[in-house]
């Protein structure tokens, strides 16, 4: 067995997180899907409603991929770092050219709600490349940034979660 360098990420030590986030970001998931569903004509007659449900749920998808890419046995860590930095960038964008119409539609009452969404989608988004960015420099604290990227991941997807499912409702 090959010693790592000092500040280079010890993947054996993330494993355990990374399987219960797949396990997490799946059950999520499924649940928001399910929620979409119950809820699908009310969700389609609001705008900006469907946007934020594809987005939450690309944000689980996303926790999924990266962990379940993580995971992936005999990787290099300047390959984790280059995923990482794609999911990563492809949230970041994604989720700009989701919410930025929006933001742009959106009666004035509402544009506020428009940006806090699209600043908490950024907040999700962005831990992923800036733990690339570490990864691939040799830093030793990429994994932490993936970890909240994931973390806030799932305070987006419930609070979209919550919209979608409660407070259409009222």
């Amino acid at each position: 067995m090959t010693a790592q360098p000092t500040g280079a990420p010890r993947m054996k030590e993330w494993t355990d997180f990374f399987v219960a986030e797949v396990g997490a970001s799946a059950a999520l998931a499924g649940l928001l899907f399910v929620g979409v569903s119950l809820n699908l004509n009310r969700i389609l007659v609001l705008p900006g409603l469907p946007n934020r449900a594809f987005h939450g749920l690309s944000l689980l998808l996303a926790m999924l991929v990266v962990a379940s890419l993580m995971l992936m046995p005999g990787q290099p860590d300047a390959a984790r770092a280059i995923e990482l930095l794609v999911v990563g960038l492809a949230m970041s964008v994604g989720g700009l050219m989701i919410d930025l119409p929006g933001i742009g539609t959106a009666e004035p009452a509402y544009r506020f709600l428009f940006l806090q969404n699209m600043t908490l989608s950024q907040c999700a988004s962005l831990p992923y490349v800036v733990g690339g960015a570490v990864m691939l420099a040799g830093g030793s604290g990429g994994f932490y940034w993936v970890a909240a990227a994931m973390l806030l991941s799932v305070v987006k997807a419930v609070t979209d979660a919550w919209v979608l499912l409660v407070e259409i409702n009222r």
